[in-house]
């Protein structure tokens, strides 16, 4: 059993955004897997949210991303069968 809680610091000016408490945090007070940051200001913290929303909207709109999918189309379903029938 451990003495002591192991728990990361910060360094200073050092900003997260909590996901489960949802507010801005300066350093890390929770642990990492709850957390967006680090952010170099209170106010980009604030807008964590946005940011991953809008940064979320590019990555599925980015062409590169489906270029897989050119030529192929789906039954007017949207499903098709593994075998491609």
């Amino acid at each position: 059993m451990a003495l002591f809680k192991k728990r990361t610091v910060g360094k200073p000016g050092e900003w997260y955004y909590c996901l489960e408490h949802k507010k801005v945090e300066e350093g890390p007070e929770c642990p990492a897997q709850n957390r967006f940051g680090p952010y170099t200001s209170r106010e980009a913290a604030q807008h964590a949210m946005d940011t991953a929303r809008d940064r979320n909207l590019q990555w599925d709109t980015d062409p590169k991303w489906h270029d897989e999918d050119k030529g192929k189309s789906s039954p007017p379903g949207g499903t098709s069968s593994p075998s491609g029938d």
